[in-house]
């Protein structure tokens, strides 16, 4: 009897080991069912995403106005490589272009010419008149210091050669028979010795200091579309033409 009563606790005492184990590995599965893993963790997203810039950032980004670099000079053969033909035989070689034919002489869009090597702002289109030279005239520069100055004799009398400061490149002459409402002051350039940035490219090309040249310009537009409406002020034309 006593033997039959050892059999009988041991096969309790089992069935409740067995009954344990099998309910620990329920509870765990249960555990593991339930708890983020890597695989499908949904914050995962977002650690992948930990480097993206917020829409908001990205936009001020765009807008950030970008800085121009600084020019280093060119060496002759780099010169020859950036330059066409006639750049280079007008910046290097004080060549004079055709009247006329040029790029610039009737181009009146609005923006700033650029020095073709250097890329630093010569002029605006707020100055450039037609003189009928035939070639791009200016009233007057962005930036007096930007120039040089010196006596050319080439055609037998004196004539005042412009230059590029930074680029130290030929530009043109300055004469003294531009309109006299705007300093009485001429300023003839070759075409071949700028580049046109367009009022809309400044702040994208570097020139965004440069767009106060241009604030105005939408309000005159307004004011001569009200005049022609007649809903505007009568008020004296606009004295911008030279």
């Amino acid at each position: 009897m006593s033997k039959i009563n050892a059999l009988f606790v041991i096969l309790i005492s089992g069935i409740t080991i067995s009954c344990f184990v099998l309910s620990h590995e329920m509870a765990t599965k249960k555990a593991e069912a339930f708890s983020p893993t890597s695989e499908h963790n949904p914050l995962s997203n977002l650690d992948g995403n930990a480097d993206q810039q917020d829409p908001k950032e990205q936009d001020q980004s765009k807008t950030k106005p970008i800085k121009r670099e600084p020019y280093k000079p060119l060496t002759d053969k780099e010169l020859r490589k950036k330059l066409t033909k006639l750049q280079y035989e007008v910046t290097q070689k004080e060549a004079t272009e055709r009247p006329w034919t040029n790029k610039f002489d009737k181009h009146f869009k609005e923006g700033i010419y650029v020095c073709i090597i250097s890329g630093e702002p010569l002029f605006s289109s707020k100055d450039k008149y037609d003189s009928g030279c035939g070639w791009p005239a200016f009233t007057k520069p962005i930036n007096q210091n930007e120039f040089e100055s010196k006596t050319d004799y080439k055609l037998g009398y004196a004539r005042t050669e412009v230059r590029a400061k930074t680029g130290n490149s030929h530009l043109g002459h300055v004469f003294s028979d531009g309109p006299k409402s705007e300093g009485g002051l001429r300023f003839c350039i070759n075409s071949a010795s700028l580049r046109f940035v367009p009022k809309e490219k400044l702040a994208e090309e570097g020139y965004g200091e440069y767009a106060y040249l241009f604030e105005d310009t939408k309000k005159k537009q307004d004011k001569k579309e009200d005049k022609k409406n007649g809903t505007g002020k009568s008020d004296k034309p606009d004295s911008d033409a030279p």
